[in-house]
């Protein structure tokens, strides 16, 4: 019975090393985010560019062309609408990114716990098979005790490198989610720009007192006062 715990193992880590390395391969940074697309958004200067951006991002496809075609899509709205819209399909295209990972976190979980149970029902079946006279053979109770705890150490055997694995790929998700927002709100004010830059306002001459005018108008109607001559 202890052998159908180690084949089980044994299935656990093959179902890990395939989502490894189909995470692995999806996750690659040219593949999410193509240097060609960050390069257009980089470019990217006033609307007149925009079908040239949609263009490159038609030609690599990948979650960022993804959120860059979506957006494009919704420039006729508000800014703040078309951000909204936007972090709601990029909550998406992150979900996307993280498939997979679950099931490295389960086998994280229970490949140790396997192993564990494998090594105790290993453990209750030698002892409980156990009698006077047979407790002198050294030789088989030696191998039982090593059955039982194989399944522990394959059970450890494959958590580690899933565990590592699982924490990498975590990491790797929130770098290139980072990344996309950065470009994402790149491309937004650099479109958005015209309608941010703030109306100039002229400030109003101060207006003249009465009393000001007054003696200005004097100033420039009435003829200075000739000097008196003493006899």
């Amino acid at each position: 019975m202890d052998i159908l715990f180690i084949i089980a193992l044994v299935i656990t880590s093959i179902v890990a090393v395939a989502f490894i390395v189909e995470r692995g391969l999806a996750l690659r940074w040219i593949k999410v985010i193509p240097p060609n697309v960050v390069y257009a958004v980089q470019s990217y200067h006033n609307e007149n560019q925009l079908a040239q951006l949609r263009n490159v991002c038609d030609s690599n496809p990948s979650a960022l062309s993804r959120l860059l075609l979506f957006v494009s899509e919704h420039l006729d709205w508000p800014k703040e609408e078309t951000v909204d819209v936007l972090e709601t399909r990029a909550r998406h295209e992150v979900t996307k990114l993280e498939r997979g990972l679950v099931v490295l976190e389960i086998i994280v979980g229970i490949a140790p716990l396997l192993g564990l149970v494998g090594t105790i029902y290993g453990l209750i079946t030698l002892f409980g098979h156990m009698d006077p006279a047979g407790a002198q053979d050294n030789a088989k109770f030696a191998q039982g005790i090593s059955l039982a705890l194989n399944a522990t150490l394959i059970g450890l055997l494959v958590a580690i490198p899933a565990l590592i694995s699982w924490s990498y790929y975590n990491k790797k998700v929130d770098t290139l989610a980072v990344e996309m927002e950065s470009l994402c709100d790149e491309f937004l004010r650099k479109h958005y720009r015209n309608d941010d830059r703030p109306a100039t306002k002229t400030t109003p001459a101060p207006a003249k007192s009465h009393s000001t005018e007054r003696q200005s108008f004097a100033a420039t109607t009435l003829p200075a006062p000739k000097p008196s001559t003493q006899a």
